[in-house]
């Protein structure tokens, strides 16, 4: 999966905390965020507020959450473990080990999205 193909996905599945994502598809949203993001805040630097970054803010954060609970779908571990970011530092380490963990056989969540070829 590629950067267009993962944002693409992202947003038709925009508020789908339902099934397994990928690891491609979501560090390719979490990229084409951080793009946007600092996009938004040279164009709020130039006009001089801080318009566009709370827009892309606001527009990606449902998205951003139900990416990032397929995506602990796919390790076997429930959406609400992202509640573990509210901890300090080890939250989101604990996170982002999970987000960079290979997904796991089919599970209760439903079928591998890698296919039956590395199940």
């Amino acid at each position: 999966m590629n950067l267009e193909q993962a944002v693409r996905t992202v947003l038709s599945k925009y508020a789908d905390f339902s099934g397994r994502a990928r690891r491609s598809e979501f560090w390719f949203w979490e990229l084409a965020v951080i793009i946007a993001s600092i996009i938004g805040g040279i164009i709020d630097a130039i006009i001089g507020a801080q318009i566009f970054q709370i827009i892309i803010g606001l527009g990606t954060l449902i998205p951003s959450l139900a990416v990032g609970a397929r995506r602990l779908h796919d390790i076997d571990k429930s959406g609400w473990w992202q509640l573990i970011g509210i901890i300090p530092i080890v939250g989101w380490i604990i996170l982002i080990v999970w987000w960079a963990t290979d997904g796991k056989p089919d599970n209760q969540y439903g079928p591998n999205p890698k296919g039956a070829a590395t199940a």
